[in-house]
């Protein structure tokens, strides 16, 4: 019998190989790693999970909506939804309350499995309000249909669970962040989980036996499929800039960590406490650009052999292009004198193209060299394109939304694939390693130019009294006047701005592109960023404070 196209299918040969292997840790109440599940456990229990989901109605298909936190519960609940073929729903918790509201309106999720406050939540606030199938992860079943608990006893005599899920079939609809719009459900298809846990494995040599800190939830999934054993780091996922760097410490010398998942904020905050990482042999770091000052320091606090890896994606499309830290580092120069930042060479077999930037949607590739300026040659910034295993190819009830992310390819043998529009704008170098220059929908367009945020930003950031600026545009699109948000490092004298503003002047006039912002605003408070990594700058709601300041 062929083996079903499911994440979840590792997981059965796992348990045979390696039944003892502890395949996650997780913080106990007492703030200890008492809780643990070995591959036999997971493989177990996830198996009785399923069969007492398929007893409730949650079967091959059915949507349901997951809000629990990085427990056991989560990783089971997980695997059970992908050993029943069903897709679970995932959004950020953190999110606006309205925005989560369209989010779950838009799934139109068939369950709700959530903690007891989820669940008080959905009720008052009308969340998923035509789920008909409710459980909840507390003791008694309030405002629910059942507890996890009685599925897990419902199913446990019914024996190893795996859907015949098919390539094509959806496996589960993950929002994105949120950072530029209303999050937008990515619908990820068995095939697209499948080619990432293959490209990731390649791109970074990873094999199994290892111990990982995953300090983003959702990327502990990947490691059962990699053999590799999680430790559930005792942090608020949502806020990992606030993460303690003493216990992230103290997990990775427990458990003898080797492999570590963070943003870059979450390196910021291991570079600030400074003490040495003797036993992780890879870090790899997403989300958001890495600061060169921060891959320069978490290289020194790292083993001379270990690697830093900095991979290129997003929640539609990942990995899509990858450099490890020391390259990166012999890069900076370039990235401070206004280049970009570069994120390596593409992920195989992945094909990245460079496309002149448009806002339109384009329906078919043909079009990109009819219609919209084709591709673009070495050098020349344009918006990101990738096809490959990982690209998904729409987004769930947003229409709009997918034609203006999709292109339809047909290739010279007839058949077809999925052009993935980035969102980003960057340009290839003569080495082939391809540079990010901001995100398409942050660009300042000008009467004469176009001004892109990672050409313009890094440049002022080398300022010793700033920690990072920010580019925004006020006026009409194609005549905007493009603005400088600056915040200070901790510590600076706000009573110093007009000398940091001088000195920022003067900075930016020794560079073409910087040499056009002539307007510099201190914002007095720390920038806002995204909820999910903590380190993409809300630079559309910076604009609007930039607009009041006048």
């Amino acid at each position: 019998m062929t083996t079903p196209c499911n994440i979840a299918a590792r997981l059965p040969e796992l348990a045979r190989e390696r039944p003892d292997q502890v395949a996650m840790r997780c913080p106990g109440r007492d703030g200890g790693y008492a809780i643990a599940l070995t591959y036999a456990e997971l493989d177990r229990r996830s198996d009785a999970i399923a069969a007492g989901l398929a007893a409730r109605g949650i079967v091959r298909g059915t949507r349901a909506v997951l809000m629990v936190r990085p427990t056991p519960d989560f990783f089971l609940l997980m695997f059970a939804l992908f050993k029943a073929g069903a897709v679970p729903v995932l959004v950020d918790p953190g999110i606006d309350k309205r925005a989560l509201k369209q989010c779950l309106d838009e799934a139109r999720p068939e369950a709700f499995i959530g903690i007891p406050l989820a669940h008080f939540a959905r009720f008052l606030l009308g969340w998923a309000s035509d789920a008909r199938i409710r459980i909840t992860t507390g003791a008694r079943a309030i405002l629910a249909n059942a507890t996890l608990a009685d599925i897990e006893r419902a199913g446990a005599n019914a024996g190893p669970q795996l859907a015949e899920t098919q390539p094509d079939d959806v496996a589960a609809i993950l929002f994105t962040s949120g950072s530029t719009g209303v999050p937008k459900g990515v619908v990820y298809r068995h095939r697209h989980f499948v080619a990432q846990i293959a490209m990731m494995r390649e791109a970074f040599g990873i094999e199994p036996g290892g111990v990982d800190l995953p300090t983003f939830p959702p990327f502990a999934l990947f490691d059962p499929a990699l053999g590799l054993t999680s430790i559930i780091p005792d942090m608020d996922p949502t806020r990992p800039a606030k993460a303690d760097p003493r216990k992230l410490h103290a997990a990775i010398a427990k458990f003898g960590v080797d492999q570590l998942f963070g943003s870059p904020a979450l390196m910021r905050v291991l570079t600030d406490h400074g003490q040495p990482l003797p036993t992780l042999k890879r870090v790899t770091s997403a989300g958001a650009p890495v600061p060169a000052d921060v891959v320069s320091k978490i290289l020194s606090l790292l083993p001379p052999d270990a690697q830093f890896w900095t991979p290129y994606g997003a929640t539609e499309c990942l990995p899509v292009a990858v450099i490890e830290g020391r390259e990166l580092v012999t890069l900076r120069e370039r990235t401070e004198q206004g280049a970009g930042t570069c994120v390596g060479r593409p992920v195989p077999p992945n094909d990245v193209r460079i496309i002149a930037i448009t806002d339109e949607p384009i329906a078919e590739w043909v079009d990109v060299a009819l219609v919209k300026g084709g591709i673009v040659g070495e050098g020349i910034v344009g918006e990101i394109t990738v096809a490959g295993p990982s690209a998904t190819d729409l987004y769930f009830n947003r229409e709009a939304q997918t034609r203006n992310a999709k292109i339809r390819e047909t290739l010279p043998d007839g058949s077809e694939r999925i052009v993935h529009r980035m969102g980003d704008l960057g340009y290839f170098d003569s080495e082939g390693r391809l540079w990010f220059c901001g995100r398409k929908s942050q660009r300042v367009v000008t009467p004469n130019d176009t001004l892109c945020t990672e050409q313009i930003e890094p440049v002022f950031n080398t300022h010793p009294d700033v920690r990072r600026t920010a580019l925004v545009g006020i006026g009409a699109f194609g005549a905007q006047r493009p603005v400088l948000c600056v915040e200070l490092r901790e510590g600076v004298d706000k009573n110093e701005w007009p000398r940091i503003q001088t000195e920022l002047r003067k900075l930016g006039e020794g560079f073409v592109h910087t040499a056009k912002v002539e307007t510099f605003l201190r914002y007095p408070k720390a920038f806002p960023v995204d909820i999910r990594h903590n380190a993409k700058i809300g630079r559309e709601k910076l604009a609007i404070w930039a607009i009041a300041q006048r």
